[in-house]
């Protein structure tokens, strides 16, 4: 079984059923693979949602239906602030989202589900949608 935490760039590619969503709707529908979204992912998919007048309700259902929510608490917030910092020293517009998506995975040993090129470098950690 894989674990896999599904990012927000994948999650849009699956809502919007795109050549690259059908890759992640194997992936987050197989049997085989256990699926979390990290609850800032949420935030931001609603966000995209909202914008691209999306129906957020339906989306959000989707997604928790779909996936188990890693949660965040005090301790992880600073992890996840000293590993942003950490990583910002090599790449300078990595973001703090990206930084929650990446240390939920490494809690959970997971993978990073995702088509954002700021994960590029962190190809051990990352299922890369092409």
């Amino acid at each position: 079984m894989t674990k896999c935490v599904i990012d927000t760039f994948a999650w849009i590619e699956y809502l919007i059923a795109s050549n690259k969503g059908t890759i992640v709707k194997e992936i987050i529908e197989s049997e085989h693979n256990e699926i979390f979204t990290s609850l800032i992912s949420i935030s931001e998919v609603m966000s995209v949602a909202k914008r691209e007048g999306m129906d957020y309700n339906q989306t959000f259902l989707t997604i928790i239906s779909l996936s188990k929510i890693y949660e965040i608490d005090l301790e992880f917030a600073k992890e996840a602030g000293l590993l942003h910092a950490e990583i910002r020293t090599k790449i300078k517009d990595f973001g703090l989202a990206d930084t929650f998506i990446l240390l939920t995975a490494r809690k959970l040993q997971a993978k990073v589900l995702t088509g954002d090129s700021h994960f590029k470098s962190f190809n051990k950690e990352v299922i890369f949608l092409k």
